[in-house]
């Protein structure tokens, strides 16, 4: 895969827009027919495979980041200086730190996604229960790590200017001088990969070539994962749909290829809203408070089966009322900022919701009262 990369960088290779649409429709198209064959097969067919590959995508990906770290404090301590301020107070355009840092931070520290897919497809490939923490939790840290190396890379590898001295504030000011400067996925996605190869600079050297495949390199990094998320999310979004088949008695939604027929072309559809696919992002502003949303259902669960159980609850019962509050908070705001800026349609499904939140707080108060009476909880009893 690493000689492809080399050799793409090389020779690369354009892909044609198919017709009014430019690449980004072709690519579209592509993955769509992928994660609908990818979210189908036997997980030991290609999830496995394909992820194991990822596994050493990310150590390596990681080892060079962090290589990248040493040789630029081994070549001058003050090369890797971080440019980015401490605290920052007043940022321009942002929203309140409280709640939107514990609906915006997520991944190793809480996700709803990353619990559905535990319970969707890791569970399902584990050997034994007690192989769950070291999978699990074990998963959890490597992302905090990840997410250091991050911070470094955009906090003080972006800092490092031709020659290796630092550029100073001037080159986080480039990035994130306003939150809508840091906007878009675009944004993001280079101060990270900026950062990373200017630190390998120090180890590869600083010719065009050398520049350009290391940044190629971290983009495959970021695009496989982004990869595996869309089968595996196709895939959890399938179960989704013939567990409403099942409630509804609807026969034909029960089976595979239906539902995730109607799982791709959802997708797709909402993405071809608006012209280069970037319907998609019409949703995105919501994304965070829907996924701690689903964190906080999972806590829930995961409460009520330990209250059954007998053994002590608290561990998940507070991060749940937290994740709870903050997950309102952040809805309630949302959906202010969503009625001034008259954006009417995140208005109506933020209050959605909303609605659901409520909901969500009446059957935790339900089902874990139940639970302490020893009375059956719906959903739960199953887990054992």
């Amino acid at each position: 895969m690493y000689v492809t990369i080399a050799i793409g960088v090389l020779i690369p290779i354009k892909v044609p827009g198919i017709g009014s649409g430019g690449p980004v429709v072709t690519w579209l198209i592509i993955m769509m027919v992928y994660i609908y064959i990818a979210s189908t097969l036997p997980v030991e067919t290609l999830l496995q495979p394909r992820d194991y590959i990822n596994a050493h995508e990310l150590i390596v990906a990681m080892g060079l980041i962090f290589l990248g770290a040493i040789g630029a404090v081994i070549a001058s301590p003050t090369h890797l200086a971080i440019v980015a301020p401490a605290v920052n107070l007043h940022p321009k355009g942002a929203p309140p730190l409280w709640p939107f840092l514990f609906v915006t931070i997520a991944c190793g520290a809480i996700s709803g996604f990353h619990s559905l897919v535990a319970s969707g497809t890791t569970s399902k490939q584990i050997d034994k229960e007690s192989d769950a923490k070291l999978v699990g939790y074990g998963g959890m840290v490597s992302e905090g790590i990840l997410a250091a190396l991050a911070v470094l890379a955009v906090a003080a590898g972006i800092g490092i200017a031709a020659g290796g001295k630092s550029a100073g504030i001037a080159a986080w000011n480039s990035h994130y001088s306003s939150w809508v400067a840091a906007a878009g996925l675009g944004a993001k996605i280079s101060a990270f990969v900026g950062g990373s190869v200017n630190m390998l600079k120090y180890i590869f050297g600083s010719s065009k070539y050398m520049t350009d495949l290391v940044a190629t390199i971290m983009g495959v990094f970021i695009v496989s994962f982004a990869g595996t998320t869309l089968d595996t999310a196709t895939r959890a979004q399938r179960y989704v749909i013939q567990e409403f088949g099942k409630d509804l008695n609807v026969g034909w939604l029960q089976r595979k290829h239906p539902a995730t027929l109607i799982a791709v072309l959802s997708a797709f559809g909402l993405a071809m809203v608006q012209p280069n696919g970037k319907g998609a992002l019409i949703l995105w502003p919501l994304f965070g408070t829907v996924n701690q949303l689903l964190a906080a259902l999972a806590l829930l669960v995961a409460t009520v089966y330990l209250i059954r159980k007998k053994l002590p609850s608290i561990v998940a019962s507070i991060p749940m009322i937290f994740m709870v509050i903050m997950t309102s908070w952040a809805m309630v705001s949302n959906i202010r900022n969503f009625q001034k800026a008259h954006n009417w349609l995140l208005f109506i499904i933020g209050l959605v919701i909303f609605m659901l939140m409520i909901w969500l707080i009446i059957e935790a108060i339900i089902a874990i009262g139940n639970a302490k009476r020893g009375k059956k909880v719906e959903g739960v009893e199953e887990l054992g």
